[in-house]
């Protein structure tokens, strides 16, 4: 078995902040946590994302590249993102002897994963036999400035005798989804200059193209073919001297069916301009790319290394998921860092993360956005199965905006049973989600042309559908039947958050008629003939709004969550001090829906969503009332952000960082055990939201935006970017 000991972070001297708040490092290498090293070291460039497992492989690795768009078809849950053909593959060999990270003696050994450039990084000295050993440092990066282009390299250093040196580079097809194979072979080829693969899914049909090409530096080096089946490849072989490095520069291109009429001809041309500038040259423009992303978005935070790096790595795993050039895809609920969800699109994406692209990429934001245009097809579909006018968006969406969320899953103690999963069928307010986040947008950006031809529709199709959706009871409307934000409760009746959504979604869509009417006459008169919207339905949607149902009781100020929630059964707390589960597992799923426990916010959601609408006595009483009855530590990882940005309204900004940081180690710190299947999107966007939200105090008024701060007690100074308008806003704070 190997040994290990430390090395120093990499590339300290070219931080202009301290390097530790933009590195990730791993300074020894844990089998056991290898998984959750995979996930957190996932790089990648808004086309794809890899996760951090090694160029060589290791036995019990996750390795996978996700590419937005290469979906296949799967059992239960319907579709599911292709692991695609692994573009990192190496082997080496040193004067006969394989590396393998499990033989021979491992030292020095450190591992770097740099955000501000988007390079994972990897350095070693390996000692195969006793007059042998080598130094290896490896460096990979899916590049920024060119999505299609990726990059691996390998430095070779003998360190005691010269030695001959062996690499195969690979595009190894050899990749599965959890045990699922989605890829057929189409066409390989190989040769000494240059190796191509071409792979097809099993029954989408979606063709992916990789060519790579070999450079090798520091020796004189004969290239030659490798033809192996579904693994073409280059072999370099060298003599190289001892402490003289050896370089081997393996590019990659990559495209798909869904980029070009001929992936592989569109993958040879960019390897070749790539093999033509150089490694040097494409790393520089990487490395630039990033520097521009980082000018526009970073956040800093003096006074605590820990908030800053966690802050920094959520953007960057945020940014590597968001789709640069592409309409119709959008940031999954694990990113593409895992195969967690399948790489299907949640609200988490439209609540959670949307607003930092919002505000600082507004452009990747619209992308995102024209995601849920393109999959309204998708949405009329699921309105229509349910006996419904209009547009019924889906709980999970994939490529089509159909419903993909699994009816079944299993049993948390009982393997071999099923539990049904009503998400798909009645968590219904993500529509209005999706509306509210496209309100955002334009409120942000003033993008007419945007909520002329897109927002407003959509406003207004998903309008309809609450049309018909909210039942009539005497003078009064119900909602029932439903999941609200807080899934350990189904069901239910009149959910307070889903309610108001409602009542708001349809509020605006009568102002966004009344906007169309004025700006663009003829597009509203068309959308009044498709969508059948005549004065009845106008007069009803009125009536709703008026008579929906909201248990807000007006003398002490509190909102029942959903009706009956009241009399639910309390939890005794001190019997489950030390747990180390959700408050769902311990009491089981269908007994969580006779207590009063959250999983996470769920009122508090709506009073941050709409914080001006609601008065401080409400804040106060729904504050005291729900937060110590939330499963915090264990619910969702949805919960602890959104807890902080609302902590802050409350001006307790200390609490707020306890709640803050609960999210910030979700992932870097996996607190919740379950890090190795992907990155919590809604987490790493939820950070965002409770520094610029929460303790920024940004709000949106009529006159732009206006800021409130309620920093934490060590924490001395916050900065940010904001774009309102066009205009770009430095925002300084500091105690």
């Amino acid at each position: 078995m190997s040994q290990h000991t430390n090395a120093n972070t990499f590339d300290a001297n070219e931080s202009n902040l301290n390097s530790a708040t933009w590195q990730v490092t791993e300074p020894a290498f844990d089998p056991l946590r290898q998984h959750h090293s995979e996930t957190i070291l996932t790089l990648g460039n808004g086309y794809l994302s890899t996760r951090g497992t090694f160029e060589e492989r290791y036995p019990n690795d996750r390795q996978a590249t996700l590419v937005h768009g290469m979906w296949d078809d799967v059992p239960i849950a319907f579709t599911e993102l292709a692991n695609t053909p692994d573009w990192t593959a190496l082997e080496i060999w040193v004067d006969g002897h394989r590396f393998d990270m499990q033989e021979g003696q491992i030292t020095n050994y450190a591992r770097c994963l740099d955000l501000r450039t988007g390079r994972l990084q990897r350095r070693l000295r390996w000692t195969p036999a006793e007059d042998i050993a080598v130094e290896l440092s490896f460096e990979r990066f899916a590049s920024l400035d060119d999505e299609h282009l990726l990059a691996v390299s390998v430095r070779v250093t003998p360190l005691s005798k010269p030695a001959e040196i062996k690499v195969r580079a690979m595009l190894d097809s050899r990749v599965e989804n959890d045990g699922l194979l989605h890829w057929q072979q189409v066409s390989q080829h190989s040769d000494a200059g240059q190796a191509d693969l071409v792979v097809r899914t099993r029954h989408t049909g979606k063709t992916l193209a990789m060519s790579t090409r070999l450079g090798v530096s520091g020796g004189e080096a004969h290239l030659a073919a490798s033809d192996c089946p579904g693994c073409p490849g280059i072999v370099a072989t060298a003599q190289a001297e001892a402490g003289q490095p050896l370089v081997i520069v393996k590019s990659v291109a990559i495209y798909t069916s869904r980029d070009s009429s001929d992936p592989l001809a569109a993958a040879q041309a960019k390897v070749q301009t790539a093999a033509t500038a150089g490694y040097a040259a494409l790393r520089e423009a990487n490395k630039s790319a990033w520097a521009d992303f980082w000018e526009a978005s970073d956040v800093i935070i003096e006074g605590d290394d820990e908030a800053q790096l966690a802050v920094r790595h959520a953007l960057f795993q945020v940014r590597i998921a968001a789709p640069t050039h592409d309409e119709r895809a959008s940031i999954p609920a694990k990113t593409l860092s895992g195969f967690g969800y399948r790489g299907h699109v949640f609200w988490d994406n439209e609540i959670f993360v949307l607003p930092f692209f919002t505000f600082t990429q507004p452009n990747l934001a619209r992308n995102m956005l024209m995601y849920r245009y393109h999959t309204l097809p998708g949405a009329r579909r699921k309105a229509a199965a349910n006996s419904f006018s209009g547009a019924q968006y889906a709980w999970e969406s994939a490529e089509t905006g159909d419903e993909v969320t699994p009816t079944w899953g299993l049993d948390f103690d009982d393997p071999t049973k099923l539990v049904r999963i009503w998400t798909g069928d009645i968590q219904i307010h993500i529509s209005a989600d999706i509306a509210y986040a496209m309100h955002q947008y334009w409120r942000v950006t003033g993008d007419d042309d945007f909520w002329q031809d897109v927002g407003a529709p959509v406003v207004l199709e998903t309008a309809v559908f609450w049309g018909d959706r909210a039942e009539a009871e005497g003078d009064r409307f119900a909602i029932r039947d439903i999941i609200g934000p807080d899934e350990y409760h189904d069901h239910v009746d009149n959910n307070a958050y889903t309610n108001h959504m409602v009542r708001w979604h349809l509020k605006t869509a009568q102002d966004a008629l009344e906007w169309l009417w004025e700006h663009d006459p003829g597009g509203a008169g068309t959308l009044v003939e498709k969508l059948d919207l005549t004065p009845e339905r106008l007069t009803h949607w009125r009536k709703v709004i008026d008579g929906l149902i909201l248990a807000h009781d007006p003398e002490t100020g509190l909102i029942e969550q959903f009706e009956g929630f009241f009399d639910l059964e309390d939890v005794d707390w001190p019997a489950y001090e030390g747990r180390t589960k959700s408050m769902q597992e311990l009491l089981d799923i269908e007994e969580s829906n006779h207590y009063k426990v959250l999983k996470q916010a769920d009122v508090i959601a709506l009073l941050c969503l709409f914080d001006d609408a609601f008065d401080q006595k409400t804040w106060q009483a729904n504050w005291d009332y729900y937060v110590p009855i939330t499963d915090h530590a264990y619910g969702s990882s949805l919960g602890p952000a959104m807890h902080a940005w609302a902590a802050c309204r409350m001006g307790q900004p200390d609490l707020a960082y306890e709640h803050f940081m609960r999210a910030a180690r979700a992932d870097l710190s996996d607190v919740r055990g379950n890090a190795w299947d992907g990155i919590h999107a809604a987490s790493a966007g939820g950070l965002w939201e409770a520094v610029v939200f929460g303790f920024a105090g940004l709000r949106l008024t009529e006159n732009g935006p206006t800021f409130k701060p309620q920093l934490p007690t060590h924490w001395r100074r916050v900065v940010f970017n904001i774009i309102y308008r066009g205009e770009r806003r430095r925002i300084e704070l500091s105690r």
